[in-house]
Parts: C-alpha cells; sequence; structure tokens
C-alpha cells in the first residue's frame, strides 16, 4: 500500500468550519505546495470546533472518551463472563450474543483507547503524530516506506466491528423468526453447527468489506480525522477533484443499510404473527369460557405456539436493531456528503462516537430486558459456593 500522499488537504473544500490543523497552528503549507496556492508558506488558522476548541473542550472530550471505553469493556466483560458461564446460553442466540459482544469489546479496546492516545498526545506535544489528518507532507524519498500508520489497522478494525454487529443482529433476528414462525422446525434448522458457521463466515465477510476501498482501490487512504477523532478513510483528490472512484464508499451504508431492512422486514414479519397468535389464543380462551358450562371444555390451544420466552427474545432483539439504527444513521449520512465533498466537522465527531457508543448499550438492553441474562448477572455476582448451578433452569 501506498504511503500518506500529503494531498488530503484539499479533500474537504467544503464545511461548516474552518479546516486547518488544531495542535500545531504554526504548521504551514496543508499538503504538497502544488495545487497553485499562491500562500505556500501561510500559517494555518488552528481549528475551532465545538468538539475540539480549546484546552478545557479537548480535556473533556479526552474524559468523554476515557470514560466510554470503560464502559465498553466493563460491560461486555460482564456480559461475555455471563453468557459463557451460564450453561442456558450455550445455544445459537447464544452464541451469537457472544459474538456481537466480542466485536464491541473490541471497539472499547483498540480504537476507542488510539483516540485517547492521539489526542492527549496532540495536547502534549508541539506536532501532530505522522498518522495525523495531512501530517505527512510529502512522501519519503527513494522509494522507501514511512512510519507505520495505526490506523491501518484501526480503521478497519472499527469499520468492520460495525458490520459485524449488524450482521449478528441480523443472524439474532432470522433465528428468532424461525423460532417464531417455524417453532417445529427450530431445533432442525437453527444448529449450533450452522450457527458457528454463519458467524464466521460474518466476520470473515465484514473484515473483507472494511478492507474493500484499500484492495479494490488506490484512491483512498486511512487517516486520523481531525473533526471526528478518529480513523477515517480518506479519498485522495487530485487537482481538487475527487477520485473517480469515490463512490465504492457508498457500499458500507448500502451494506448496512440492506441488513437493516432485512432486519425490519423479519421483525414485521414475527411480530404480526405474534399478534395473529395472541388474537386467536384470546378468542380460544373466550371460547372455553362459554363452553365451561356445557361438557366439551375449550377446542384446545393453538397448535405450533411459539413460546413466550421466544417473544420476549424478538422483542428484545428488536429494540437492538432501532438503537443500532438509530446510532449508524448519522454515519450513512455523513458518508454520503462526505464522497460529494462536505466535511459536517462538528456533525463527524456527533455521528462517529455516537455509533462507538453503541457498543456499551447491548448489556444495558440485555440487563432490563432478558430475564435469563438478570439471573446469570445475580449468579456472577452473588453466587453461593455450595450451590455453584442454582436457579439456572426457567
Amino acid at each position: 500500500m501506498s504511503t500518506l500522499p500529503g494531498r488530503t488537504a484539499p479533500l474537504h473544500s467544503t464545511s461548516d468550519a474552518p479546516y486547518n490543523l488544531t495542535a500545531a497552528a504554526e504548521w504551514t503549507g496543508g499538503g504538497g505546495e502544488g495545487g497553485g496556492g499562491g500562500g505556500g508558506g501561510e500559517s494555518l488558522a488552528p481549528l475551532c470546533t465545538l468538539c475540539c476548541c480549546g484546552v478545557l473542550n479537548r480535556t473533556l472530550a479526552v474524559l468523554f472518551m476515557v470514560t466510554l471505553a470503560f464502559a465498553i469493556v466493563v460491560g461486555n466483560v460482564v456480559t461475555l463472563t455471563v453468557f459463557m458461564q451460564t450453561r442456558q446460553s450455550r445455544t445459537p442466540q447464544g452464541y451469537l450474543k457472544v459474538s456481537l459482544s466480542i466485536a464491541d469489546m473490541m471497539v472499547g479496546v483498540l480504537v476507542v483507547p488510539f483516540s485517547v492516545y492521539t489526542e492527549v498526545s496532540l495536547m502534549v506535544t508541539s506536532s501532530p503524530p505522522a498518522w495525523y489528518q495531512g501530517a505527512t507532507a510529502s512522501p519519503p524519498s527513494g522509494g522507501v516506506l514511512g512510519p507505520w500508520q495505526p490506523c491501518m489497522l484501526i480503521g478497519p478494525v472499527f469499520a468492520g466491528c460495525t458490520f459485524v454487529s449488524i450482521s449478528t443482529i441480523f443472524l439474532m433476528t432470522a433465528e428468532r423468526g424461525v423460532a417464531i414462525l417455524r417453532p417445529l422446525h427450530k431445533d432442525s434448522w437453527v444448529t449450533r453447527r450452522r450457527t458457528l458457521l454463519l458467524i464466521t463466515l460474518s466476520w470473515a465477510g465484514s473484515f473483507l468489506l472494511a478492507l474493500a476501498p484499500m484492495l479494490f482501490s488506490s484512491s483512498f487512504t486511512l487517516e486520523y480525522n481531525r473533526c471526528s477523532r478518529m480513523c477515517n478513510y480518506a479519498p485522495l483528490w487530485v487537482g481538487g477533484q475527487p477520485p473517480p472512484d469515490a463512490s465504492i464508499l457508498l457500499l458500507f451504508p448500502t451494506f448496512d443499510f440492506t441488513l437493516l431492512g432485512g432486519t425490519l422486514v423479519v421483525n414485521i414479519v414475527s411480530f404480526t404473527s405474534i399478534r395473529m397468535y395472541t388474537r386467536k389464543r384470546r378468542l380460544l380462551s373466550q371460547g372455553s369460557t362459554a363452553d365451561s358450562s356445557g361438557s366439551g371444555g375449550g377446542g384446545g390451544a393453538c397448535p405450533h405456539r411459539p413460546s413466550f420466552s421466544d417473544i420476549k427474545a424478538a422483542k428484545t432483539i428488536s429494540i437492538l436493531t432501532f438503537a443500532f439504527t438509530a446510532s449508524f444513521s448519522p454515519i450513512a449520512v455523513f458518508v454520503l456528503g462526505n464522497v460529494v465533498g462536505y466535511t459536517w466537522c462538528n456533525f463527524s465527531f456527533l455521528a462517529f462516537w455516537m455509533l462507538a457508543a453503541n457498543s456499551c448499550c447491548n448489556v444495558i438492553i440485555y440487563s432490563v430486558r432478558d430475564q435469563r441474562f438478570r439471573r446469570g448477572l445475580a449468579l456472577l455476582f452473588h453466587r453461593d459456593p455450595s450451590q455453584p448451578h442454582q436457579g439456572e433452569k426457567t
């Protein structure tokens, strides 16, 4: 892969704020002097936005990042411990939840701490690090590669974990849909082996998609974005024009919204079936009470009815889907704007960190909605050594 060419300075010609360096106001001339810039050596005014203007705002941003990383790691470690120590969680749905927690925890272990490290480095040093946006002013001479860019790892990890999350939520929705629509076939259709295979394919496909702009195009690089405060893909503009294949970034929102749309369809079908079942059960109960005075007793129960736990799990997964959709939608808007040349500096900070904050939401949703998870939490923190598995049965 090519080194950062230094031509990303004109990447965002339209912005809601002056788009200059924040860490070093004395840093001059953005990416190489070409491009006809008459003021080749003039200093750039420091970027001043809501997310990063001044020492106080930077400090608050770092405190927010540290708190978020702690919440993500602790919450998902607890989630993984509960699922791995509770025998009833060793089911296809439990494996999918473990996969989701691992993806979320990687965000808290790698992505957010790297942003903390970079922000602290910008606060205590006078020059930006090598991976900072536009910091590589010129490629190294002699064709020798420059210093390794951590964003080449951090950026795909964040994108890949995002895709793993949405694909896992889709698989969880499909698994619950089978349990509700075809309860008699659930055990034969949804097996542990098939679930583990789908999880493996989900991870492989998600990270392949995350690397697609680098694998299938030479018009992109990865750098630490001064607005979003994360490692992002950046198109390499030539002569003030976007690359012809800049639309490859649209693969990301297309993939996510396709799976979210499929998840929505499955949820609609599942909840329609639940509503029909509930109505039929109510009619049968009314008929049984009307016939109780005579001989015959009430016509039996609904055949092939879903269990209460399946219905409750479907509702929980729908909440997970809504939370992910709400956190991802701003990113999709940002990517669309970025492809056509807009930056939206303040908005990009909000969009990316909303998506990162979603990584600590799942444990909260499980704690509120999942009785089995609450039971596992109680067993984890109030375990009786004489009765290690007491209370695991539903």
